[in-house]
């Protein structure tokens, strides 16, 4: 009881580290963002691509106001897992940072530059007393000087550069699919389809085009592109991962059995 009471008294306060040296309010943040639907950043030769779980839990909810993907400047896109509303105040943050910078030096922010800002501002609140950390940890990724960049934001306010990751739910299965097949020559669309792959067998089923965000930013334009429903249905179907196909086969493997049953009566009549 005396240690339960303990660790309470640690984790009520954010300033106060407990004595093994561990902030639980910030342990907390993390796990609201395991808790979160999954997040997935791949860097690729020809430049980066984002993908977001936004699976609705209601029929009647409408998908295109579940906000995981954004867009922070031309050429910066922002995945998020976790709190949807912390994830909300931070990508402002970032926005504005981004065309500060480009009023005051008259060139776009570079990548590193604007995750390191806001791993800043993140980490402020882990030292404010009456505030608490962020529950949030978003995906930053984009083009700087012509090379594509990945990052991962922590609840911490700990910058880490990657080459492919994932945040969110089912992280470990993700990142031990995306360990097992990246390559760092990958094409753009081979990162697509390694993103699509990763989710659909982490998740153990085919996808909806509806309850995902797909973006790309790739070297040549340096410009961010968010698919549309259309388009990631279109993509689910070239690389088979559309949900809806398996039943289709189904019902036209059970036809093709019907006919030929049909024709092994007619020719025993």
């Amino acid at each position: 009881m005396q240690g339960q009471a303990q660790q309470q008294a640690y984790d009520r306060g954010i300033t106060i580290f407990s004595p093994d040296g561990r902030l639980y309010q910030v342990e907390y943040a993390r796990e609201a963002v395991k808790r979160g639907s999954a997040s997935i950043g791949v860097r690729t030769a020809d430049g980066v691509v984002l993908l977001a779980d936004k699976r609705s839990h209601s029929p009647l909810m409408e998908p295109a106001s579940i906000e995981k993907l954004h867009k922070a400047d031309d050429h910066i896109g922002i995945a998020s897992a976790g709190h949807v509303a912390d994830a909300r105040q931070l990508i402002d943050f970032s926005r504005q940072q981004a065309q500060v910078n480009r009023l005051r030096y008259g060139e776009p922010m570079g990548v590193e530059t604007l995750t390191k800002t806001v791993t800043d501002y993140i980490q402020r609140y882990t030292q404010i007393g009456g505030a608490r950390p962020f529950g949030v940890a978003l995906v930053v990724g984009g083009i700087e000087n012509g090379e594509p960049r990945l990052f991962e934001t922590d609840p911490s306010g700990t910058p880490y550069e990657w080459k492919a990751l994932a945040i969110g739910a089912n992280r470990a299965d993700i990142r031990t699919y995306l360990e097992e097949r990246y390559d760092e020559e990958l094409t753009l669309e081979e990162g697509v389809e390694l993103a699509l792959g990763a989710l659909s067998d982490a998740t153990d089923e085919l996808l909806e085009p509806d309850g995902l965000g797909l973006a790309t930013i790739d070297v040549d334009t340096a410009r961010y592109h968010q698919y549309t429903v259309d388009e990631v249905e279109s993509t689910l179907e070239t690389y088979d991962l559309l949900a809806g196909d398996e039943d289709e086969d189904a019902e036209s493997d059970d036809e093709d059995e019907g006919e030929s049953a049909a024709d092994d009566t007619d020719a025993d009549d």
